[in-house]
């Protein structure tokens, strides 16, 4: 089916997201990666955060792929076959993700201007995130700071929300976990910079990075939209 022939095309093209993303990660992210899992440990306590984060990240496309199937295997009701039904209702979906891959895309790129919820995203926002902050800043808690990374994963991004939201029309539970995994894995090498020249080099260069990850965010949504097309007008 279109979304398992895509499925290797769609790891690479996250992996290459989160890649192109680091500056944005590090600007975002960075003030809280130095702030608070370096007080326990540096080294220990950052993977321990980043296991959280990447968890999160996991799950949720775990959870949205194992959605995005389940919506896509809704039966019709134009009285078709039920696998042609599968197949267009998948298509559908694809198109709508694809519209959403769009619009991050022109938002990274600043033609379209960012959403406050999105823009205004606050840890501080969480369910029970001083209570963990106290536990890694007051009692320097390992099992805290994985808990804390585990909260970040659920941080408002565009970067991440771009990755989830090709995690629906993955096809299944396990294909949108490997595909939020892959885009978590590339967001981590920076993280794990700063502090050195490589860091400094990232913030830099965030703007560009920001353009090329909106760029690549409308490649993918064109390239998959003109894939869904193509099967459309198979289907007739």
């Amino acid at each position: 089916m279109l979304n398992r022939t895509m499925h290797d095309a769609e790891l690479y093209s996250l992996f290459l997201l989160g890649l192109l993303g680091t500056g944005h990660c590090v600007g975002m992210c960075g003030p809280i990666v130095l702030a608070i899992p370096a007080q326990a440990g540096r080294i220990s306590a950052q993977t321990l955060y980043h296991l959280g984060r990447l968890a999160t990240y996991t799950a949720v496309g775990s959870f949205l792929g194992a959605a995005g199937a389940g919506l896509t295997g809704l039966p019709s009701s134009t009285g078709t076959e039920p696998l042609a039904s599968v197949a267009r209702n998948q298509v559908v979906f694809s198109l709508v993700t694809c519209l959403f891959l769009l619009f991050l895309g022109l938002m990274r790129l600043g033609i379209l201007q960012e959403p406050a919820w999105l823009a205004g995203g606050s840890p501080s926002k969480i369910p029970g995130f001083q209570k963990v902050l106290k536990a890694i800043t007051v009692r320097q808690s390992r099992p805290a700071i994985f808990v804390f990374g585990l909260m970040m994963g659920f941080l408002p991004c565009g970067l991440s929300y771009g990755a989830f939201a090709m995690t629906l029309s993955s096809g299944g539970a396990w294909e949108g976990a490997i595909s939020a995994l892959a885009f978590g894995l590339a967001t981590v090498p920076g993280l794990f910079l700063l502090g050195t020249a490589a860091s400094g080099l990232f913030r830099r260069y965030r703007r560009q990075s920001d353009l090329l990850a909106g760029m690549l965010m409308i490649g993918i949504a064109v390239f998959a939209a003109a894939k869904a097309l193509g099967a459309l007008s198979c289907l007739g």
